[in-house]
C-alpha cells in the first residue's frame, strides 16, 4: 500500500533570498513539504517572510523554533509567537513548541491552521510512558504530535517505533545515526510527516532527500 507520509525539508538560511533559491532546489529534489526555519533569519522582517512564502508557493511548515530546542531565534517570546501567527494564513501548518503558553498555542490554532505541537530533546530518550504522556498533550492542544529524542542505545530507537505504532497523528523521530532509520521507517507507521536533508541539516541523523 502507498504510504501517506509527507518528506518534509527544512530551510535553515539567513536571509529570505537564500530561502527562496534553497526551497527552489529542495522542490526539484522531490520535497513533498518545505518547512520554513524563521529562526534562522539574521533579520526577521514580517512583510518580507510572508512576500518570501507568496513567492515559494509550496506547501510549507512554518518553524520558529525557541534556543531551548534546537532553534537560534533572538526575539523576545512575544516577537517569536507573533511573527507565526502572521503566518498562519499562509502556510499549511505551524509548528509550536509544547513548552510555549497554551494561550500561545491556542492563539495560533485558533486561526484554523494545522498545528504540529512539538518536543525535542538533545540528550535522552524517556521512557514509552513519558513520551506517550508529552504525545496525548501535545494532542490536547494541536492538529499532530511531534516528538524527538536523542537515543543512547538501539532500545531507545525502538521506543520511538512503539511510539509510532500507538499513536496517530503522531511524528516521532530517534535523532542521531543511531536513530536515522526511524526516519525512513516513520512510513510503515503512517506517520503524517517525516523530515530529510535537502540543502540545510537542521538535526542529528537527517538523510538526504535522495537517500530517503
Amino acid at each position: 500500500m502507498y504510504s501517506q507520509t509527507k518528506i518534509a525539508i527544512p530551510i535553515f538560511q539567513e536571509n529570505c533570498k537564500d530561502v527562496i533559491a534553497v526551497a527552489e532546489d529542495c522542490i526539484e529534489k522531490g520535497a513533498d513539504i518545505l518547512e520554513f526555519r524563521i529562526d534562522a533569519l539574521k533579520n526577521p522582517d514580517i512583510s518580507e517572510i510572508k512576500d518570501t512564502i507568496n513567492e515559494i508557493n509550496f506547501p510549507m511548515i512554518a518553524t520558529n523554533r525557541i534556543d531551548s530546542e534546537g532553534g537560534s531565534f533572538k526575539g523576545s517570546e512575544e516577537e517569536r509567537i507573533d511573527i507565526l501567527y502572521e503566518c498562519c494564513n499562509l502556510v499549511d501548518y505551524v509548528d509550536i513548541e509544547l513548552q510555549s503558553k497554551d494561550e500561545y498555542i491556542n492563539r495560533i490554532h485558533d486561526t484554523g491552521v494545522k498545528t504540529i505541537v512539538s518536543y525535542h530533546d538533545f540528550e535522552k530518550t524517556p521512557d514509552l510512558n513519558e513520551i506517550m504522556y508529552i504525545v496525548e498533550k501535545e494532542q490536547e492542544l494541536g492538529d499532530i504530535a511531534k516528538v524527538a529524542f536523542m537515543p543512547q542505545d538501539l532500545e531507545d530507537t525502538l521506543t520511538i517505533l512503539a511510539v509510532l505504532s500507538h499513536c496517530e497523528n503522531t511524528i516521532a523521530i530517534s535523532m542521531g545515526d543511531l536513530g536515522s532509520y526511524t526516519r525512513v521507517m516513520a512510513s510503515k507507521f503512517d506517520s503524517p510527516i517525516t523530515f530529510a536533508a535537502g540543502t540545510d541539516v537542521t538535526a542529528p541523523g537527517q538523510i538526504d532527500i535522495e537517500t530517503m
